[in-house]
């Protein structure tokens, strides 16, 4: 039976790798995310297996003797330690999407017909200041 590998995670938005729980043998993006679906206690191990998200392959890491060359994928170099971006809690207005619907924005580089003004525009305050 194959295990499906998750695509994202939402308490680690740049998660790199997926890491294998050794007591369940499933796959999940942080230790957040494996307390919230599962009800035992993760098991810790020294060896930890990794699946890239960069190229889909697994490899195991050993935790005790790691170094800096650790941090990368052995299969395509890919850094996966790396630091974590975490979702903020953040205030918006509420509206559609503007790449779909753009009339709650303004471009105040847009003027009326009326307001374009040029160098030979001089108006009619300026009549009698020419000689």
């Amino acid at each position: 039976m194959r295990r499906r590998l998750t695509d994202s995670s939402k308490h680690i938005l740049n998660a790199q790798v997926s890491i294998r729980s050794p007591c369940c043998k499933k796959w999940f993006d942080c230790a957040q995310c494996h307390a919230e679906s599962e009800k035992h206690v993760l098991l810790q191990r020294t060896e930890m297996t990794f699946a890239c998200k960069k190229c889909k392959k697994c490899f195991r890491k050993e935790t005790q003797d790691w170094d800096e060359s650790d941090e990368y994928c052995p299969h395509c170099d890919n850094h996966f330690v790396i630091d974590a971006k975490e979702p903020k809690a953040m205030l918006q207005v509420e509206g559609e999407d503007v790449r779909v619907d753009a009339r709650m924005l303004k471009d105040d580089r847009v003027k009326g017909q009326d307001q374009i003004a040029s160098i030979f525009d001089i108006g009619d305050d300026f009549a009698d200041k020419l000689v």
